[in-house]
């Protein structure tokens, strides 16, 4: 029995910047269409039953549970379709509140004072819930690719990061993130629940993030543009995954899509996109073989 060996064509540098932009550019295109969908309403209606919390709890959040997207209280869980789970531990932040006194001056006069309280509220994420049965869940827009097949990103992007001092993992990690990257022990960190296909994009999400110099940041800046950030890695990782022929739209689109307003935050971060995409690029695939 023979085996045949197919050779991918070459494909030069300039048409591979022509396929990163045409990919960049579907991007804005159908983040317009998926904002057009009953899918989309349905998500903005959950996603703005918010309560949107001041910087200083964002912190607090972000401390006790790094990898917390939306939080409620127990009840506010309720109210939403969903229950917090028995025995899941709460994340601590302030409230606001005011308390009105009278005070009464030497001359017998009374008058009325505002006190502000902060008193210690138990919030909870999404992912320390499940939805209450017989409701429809609308937590997300985007789906996470079931595929086995991850284009021989894994390795070459392990093996890149191990070689400029990075640690790379598969391990559970609690909630509903797919990965992280820790700067202080240099750990890039994949969720051991993942399909190949997705454990692939995510490592690229992670690979460009390190790239892109978030990790360089600290916690108060990337908080503060936390939505830009995200849009740029999962921009890398779309544009990316798309020139291996991977096509990670099912999830990266609806992921991009929850993180920006419109689309100008897309095409404003187009020219960081891009250099980090072909960086990437030429990272997974340095050199073309075709026959001669």
């Amino acid at each position: 029995m023979t085996t045949t060996q197919c050779t991918a064509p070459h494909v030069t540098t300039e048409q591979r910047k022509a396929q990163a932009e045409a990919l960049h550019a579907s991007i804005s295109d159908q983040v317009d269409a998926l904002r057009h969908s009953d899918q989309w309403r349905a998500f903005l209606d959950f996603a703005r039953s918010f309560h949107p919390y001041s910087l200083n709890n964002l912190l607090l959040i972000h401390a006790q549970y790094p990898t917390a997207t939306a939080v409620a209280g127990f009840r506010q869980w309720q109210t939403k379709g969903r229950q917090v789970r028995k025995g899941e531990k709460a994340i601590r932040i302030f409230g606001y509140s005011t308390k009105t006194i009278t005070e009464q001056d030497d001359t017998g006069t009374e008058t009325e004072r505002r006190i502000p309280r902060y008193p210690i509220l138990s919030v909870f994420d999404l992912t320390q819930t499940d939805p209450i049965p017989g409701t429809d869940d609308h937590t997300s827009p985007a789906q996470r690719l079931t595929g086995d097949d991850d284009h021989g990103i894994t390795d070459t992007l392990t093996t890149y990061l191990s070689s400029h001092g990075w640690t790379v993992s598969r391990e559970p990690i609690p909630g509903d993130a797919n990965g992280y990257v820790d700067p202080a022990t240099r750990r890039v960190v994949i969720d051991s629940t993942l399909s190949p296909a997705h454990a692939a994009k995510t490592t690229i999400h992670e690979t460009a993030h390190i790239l892109l110099g978030h990790i360089d940041e600290n916690p108060r800046t990337y908080l503060e543009h936390r939505g830009l950030k995200e849009v740029e890695a999962e921009s890398v990782a779309y544009i990316v995954a798309g020139l291996t022929g991977f096509d990670t739209s099912t999830y990266s689109i609806g992921y991009i899509t929850s993180w920006t307003d419109d689309t100008t935050t897309i095409k404003t971060a187009a020219e960081h996109v891009l250099r980090t995409a072909h960086h990437v690029a030429e990272i997974h695939s340095p050199t073309q073989h075709h026959p001669a």
